[in-house]
């Protein structure tokens, strides 16, 4: 039975059928069997919580939280990575279909200091069933997905003094938490462009603290056609590490505690670049308005789609930001035929310190045709052309060259691009 819940709700299978199947089926030995008969008047619910991270490949379900009045009586040195199994059914929301079902495998089983158990889950790149979104080729989106877990205790737990052994057989799943991306508050501005917000621990400067704007790939917008609508204020943090990057203790030292706004395209910046440009500018100013902002350290970066918008918001607004990172970014075809465009004019007007990143091996947007171009025309700036784009020995598609900025891995006259972010100011 499927529960209504919100999108950003994940939903739980209940195992109370299965635990006691698997409990005490033929295998178990003669000991179990009598642990489960002992048991079976005390069994409890459990709340499952799935804890997510966003990976260079975009965020994974790593692990689940199990906790439970139950587990306090449990020996702890009779947890094992094969206590529990998981199974996991991913539902797109949009058009009910199932993305993926399977088994998630269990790496590790290991108590928390407030008693709850961690499940550690196989996840990384390449390994499948993990993912919190799923890219819909036909739309060019990533929607979050519905996830359905079934959690299966097939061992007992030894339990201590009366009462016998510990049985969960019943399980409430809660919100998905990822404590990265739940650290930005959600917002909407006036006209309705969705943003996400994070505020730093400190605000050092007697200006205030500096801000700097992420404008997402062209995946993390929102839908509208077809009849669909759907705009979730979540995929522009959990399909990459632009944002999040920024928001790392590494990052606010450089800054010395900076402001990461990340607004969300109903569609996708490069379609309506002036119509998205006073729309962002909207977001910019509703955030300074409400908190002590350094005018003078406003600093704007963005990937693919967001590299062509970084662009295009230094074009509209040439006093307003620090600096402009543009990541392989879209300048449009030199003839202005693309609905999306930068002039070679705009390119030479251009006078905020700019860096750009590309990886030479894209093939989604050419480097030679958008980020050569633009850095051959724009006076000062600064270029990282990688060969490829490789992280702790995996090389992914040429066009994620977002990588490398949200590492901090270029480099330019011994300064990383951060540490040159936040050096400057306008």
């Amino acid at each position: 039975m499927r529960t209504e819940m919100t999108r950003r709700t994940l939903i739980v299978s209940g195992a109370a059928i299965g635990a006691s199947a698997l409990l005490g089926a033929p295998t178990a030995s003669a000991d179990v069997s009598a642990d489960v008969d002992t048991a079976r008047s005390g069994r409890r619910e459990a709340l499952v919580t799935p804890i997510a991270e966003v990976l260079d490949g975009g965020e994974q379900v790593t692990s689940l939280a199990i906790s439970s009045p139950a587990l306090h009586r449990a020996e702890r040195s009779s947890l094992t990575s094969s206590t529990f199994t998981v199974h996991v059914t991913a539902t797109n929301p949009l058009n009910g279909e199932v993305a993926y079902a399977q088994d998630r495998v269990v790496t590790a089983a290991t108590w928390s200091r407030r008693g709850e158990i961690t499940l550690e889950l196989e996840h990384g790149w390449g390994v499948d069933g993990g993912g919190t979104l799923q890219y819909m080729g036909a739309y060019g989106r990533n929607v979050l997905l519905d996830l359905d877990y079934a959690i299966t205790q097939v061992e007992p737990l030894r339990g201590r003094g009366p009462g016998g052994a510990v049985v969960l057989d019943s399980f409430r799943q809660g919100r998905l938490s990822d404590p990265e991306v739940d650290a930005f508050a959600h917002h909407a501005t006036a006209s309705g462009l969705n943003y996400r917000l994070f505020s730093p621990a400190r605000r050092s400067g007697r200006r205030g603290a500096a801000l700097v704007v992420w404008l997402h790939g062209g995946g993390e917008g929102g839908l509208r056609t077809g009849g669909l609508d759907y705009y979730d204020n979540e995929a522009q943090l959990r399909a990459n590490r632009g944002a999040l990057g920024f928001a790392t203790p590494e990052a606010q030292d450089f800054f010395g505690g900076a402001y990461v706004l990340a607004p969300q395209a109903t569609s996708a910046w490069m379609l309506d670049g002036d119509g998205f440009a006073p729309l962002v500018l909207e977001a910019i100013e509703e955030v300074a308005r409400a908190h002590r902002i350094d005018g003078s350290r406003i600093h704007v970066v963005g990937c693919s789609n967001g590299g062509y918008m970084s662009l295009k918001m230094v074009a509209e607004y040439p006093e307003t930001f620090a600096t402009s990172v543009p990541i392989c970014c879209g300048i449009g075809a030199r003839d202005g035929s693309d609905p999306y465009f930068i002039s070679d004019d705009e390119l030479a007007a251009t006078t905020t310190p700019t860096w750009l990143v590309h990886s030479a091996d894209d093939t989604t947007l050419d480097a030679q045709a958008n980020t050569v171009y633009a850095h051959e025309r724009i006076e000062g700036s600064i270029m990282s052309l990688y060969d490829n784009v490789t992280w702790d020995g995996i090389t992914y598609p040429g066009h994620w060259s977002w990588i490398y900025v949200a590492r901090n891995d270029p480099h330019h006259d011994g300064a990383s691009v951060w540490e040159w972010m936040a050096a400057t100011k306008r």
